[in-house]
């Protein structure tokens, strides 16, 4: 076996067996588990290194649990495989990154052979932050001058021309609807790197009004400024202890989001083309809080590998849910994955070292290879498996899959939350990562969390407290054999506290992290408004040239005055055409929420059978500046109708 660390993290590159099975080993002293090749140095109790504010959490505690783990995860390595490949990491070359980044964020055509045709990315660029847009200028700033250096023969846009128009609208600034504020001073308007950012001036009254009170409350998250332009302000003031420091669950911010009368959106309320939006702000978005507050982000790469396409184990999960869906129509999460949780929960959560005691090794390997023969047939006997041995399946599985859980490009950016000044900070780029994993990648680790935290609510009987379980789950989904060796001396331990913090944010804050910010919810109100605009100019020059602009307008307008006069100002229509009641006309005051006229509808009754209840139907919110968006029950309709006038009303069941 051999161990390789680097500055990504604390990893296995490859494993030659060196003998027999046996139980997998969990009764070593704290300190005497090593990590360097030759085996002569040990890593001493309560072992305490300085490092920013986010780790202080951690220093005190016994890493005990997290070492432990990392041995029993080197002793499964062994005991299952005859020989472990690494997945190898492709190093970018110079600009290549950039290029990448830029076509992640949906601007490739701004170079290239397509960067003539980048009227739409003018429109995106449009609704974009201050911050945001000199990420995205720097990144173009860099991939225009490798192009010059390697002389490839594309029209090379200069960055200058390319924000010019942006540049020139008054210094707006969008947030969604109203400009965002942010204040630095002119000769603090550098990067930690050097590279030059963009001014940032305070707007109106109501704007500062908005960044005091982001000031005065350490425990609110604000999700209507761009976190970016929050960093931008902090960094210009005085940050203070803000979140930082503190040790012991109890210890964690109780963060919170204050309510939003426009509604919470979270992850799945959105219709794809909306989320694909949302994906590409997220990514400029994390880039500039990252350059904002000096922290190096990168995407790593992985280089193409062959890996299974059958079986349960080291399974792609694409390839796993392409698999399940065809026996389970719509599921989201691999049915091995469930029926591991579902196996753990079926005896109790309060066994004592629950997930933290592993099964026996040999076992574990028996099952596991039962498992693939048998588990699709519907032929296994799970009345064999222990719980302790289905909690070791259950991480083994998410260790083995051929990438990490948190995919290979944003692992290294998950780790690196561990590096940002504040808590707060911690938590919004948090928040951002998981709106860029994909959907099944998103959905799993949804799924997972959920389970943690459900283990550490009996944490009286079962000892698994918040720091124990983010200690044993850490290396699961943290270690990760494709990065390379570069490391400095004691980066294991600083490592192993850093990603154990970061799982226990995920850990306490997955609700917050599955929220989308308004602030990226409004970009995309604006953008899907900006495209319309154009969609209208272009409609209405085709109407010229076809000289039937009258004829349409008279037709459109024979069909709107039936609704014109069937629903005067301040009401609105509300369609549930899988309701008794199919239509109704709904008049908007102050208080009325779009769980009340879900409520309303159900109460009606007629000869229809009634088969939905409270729970399984909502209110949508369709067309108008959003594609769709299913509404929480505290939405205030009269707020939310003054936002997107223009919208149609649906009650439905929720697609899965």
């Amino acid at each position: 076996m051999s161990w390789r660390s680097s500055s990504q993290g604390v990893v296995l590159t490859a494993y030659h067996p060196s003998g027999g099975g046996g139980d997998a080993p969990g009764g070593r002293r704290s300190g005497q588990y090593t990590m360097n090749h030759d085996h002569s140095k040990k890593i001493p109790d309560g072992a305490s290194f300085d490092r920013s504010g986010s780790q202080d959490s951690l220093d005190e505690l016994s890493m005990d649990d997290y070492w432990k783990e990392l041995e029993n995860i080197h002793e499964t390595r062994g005991n299952n495989h005859e020989e472990g490949v690494a997945l190898v990491v492709k190093e970018p070359d110079e600009g290549e990154l950039e290029e990448e980044w830029l076509k992640e964020a949906g601007l490739s055509n701004l170079f290239g052979e397509s960067s003539g045709d980048s009227q739409e990315s003018m429109v995106f660029l449009s609704t974009l932050t201050r911050t945001q847009k000199a990420a995205v200028e720097k990144r173009i700033e860099t991939v225009t001058q490798t192009m010059r250096k390697k002389n490839k023969q594309h029209q090379i846009p200069d960055v200058r021309d390319i924000f010019r128009l942006q540049n020139d609208s008054k210094g707006k600034v969008c947030d969604g609807n109203e400009p965002s504020t942010v204040r630095t001073s002119e000769n603090k308007n550098e990067t930690q790197d050097g590279t030059k950012g963009l001014k940032f001036n305070l707007g109106t009254d109501e704007q500062k009004s908005l960044l005091e009170d982001m000031r005065s409350s350490d425990t609110d998250i604000n999700l209507e400024i761009p976190f970016a332009e929050q960093a931008a302000n902090l960094k210009d003031g005085s940050v203070g202890s803000m979140c930082k420091g503190g040790g012991g669950d109890t210890l964690l911010p109780n963060f919170r989001l204050p309510k939003d009368k426009t509604g919470t959106t979270k992850i799945g309320d959105l219709a794809p083309e909306d989320m694909k939006k949302v994906y590409s702000l997220a990514l400029i978005e994390l880039t500039a809080l990252y350059d904002i507050l000096g922290t190096e982000f990168k995407q790593q790469k992985a280089v193409k590998i062959k890996t299974k396409d059958s079986g349960l184990f080291g399974v792609p999960l694409s390839t796993l849910l392409e698999h399940d869906q065809k026996k389970v129509p719509g599921t989201k999460i691999p049915l091995i994955f469930q029926k591991l949780i579902a196996q753990i929960e079926e005896t109790t959560l309060e066994t004592e070292g629950l997930l933290r005691i592993p099964g026996v090794a040999t076992r574990v390997k028996s099952l596991c290879q039962e498992l693939e023969a048998k588990f699709y047939e519907g032929t296994f006997n799970w009345e064999n498996v222990k719980q302790h041995d289905a909690a070791s399946l259950l991480k083994l599985f998410i260790r083995e899959l051929p990438q990490p859980l948190l995919t290979v490009e944003y692992l290294k950016a998950f780790q690196d939350v561990q590096n940002l000044p504040t808590r707060k900070q911690q938590l919004q780029a948090l928040n951002l990562l998981v709106l860029l994993l994909p959907e099944a990648n998103r959905d799993t680790l949804k799924v997972l969390l959920e389970f943690l935290q459900r283990v550490i609510d009996h944490r009286e009987k079962n000892k698994m407290t918040l720091k124990n379980v983010a200690m044993v789950m850490a290396p699961n989904l943290f270690t990760f054999h494709g990065f390379g060796s570069k490391t400095i001396e004691q980066s294991e331990f600083v490592m192993a506290a850093g990603t154990a913090n970061v799982m226990r944010f995920m850990i306490q804050y997955q609700k917050l992290l599955w929220t989308i910010p308004k602030f990226l919810v409004n970009q995309v109100r604006k953008q899907n408004t900006e495209s319309q605009k154009k969609e209208k100019k272009d409609r209405a020059m085709k109407k010229l040239l076809k000289k039937m602009a009258y004829d349409r307008e008279k037709h459109e307008k024979q069909e709107k005055t039936p609704n014109d006069t069937d629903v005067p100002q301040g009401v609105i229509r509300v369609q549930a055409p899988h309701l008794s009641k199919v239509s109704m006309a709904i008049q908007l005051t102050e208080e009325l929420k779009a769980g009340d006229i879900v409520a309303r509808f159900l109460s009606q009754k007629s000869g229809n059978i009634q088969t939905l209840n409270k729970e399984e139907v909502f209110l949508y919110e369709i067309g108008g500046n959003i594609g769709e968006r299913c509404l929480d029950g505290d939405t205030y309709m009269k707020d939310l109708y003054q936002l997107n006038p223009n919208a149609e009303w649906v009650i439905k069941p929720k697609q899965s």
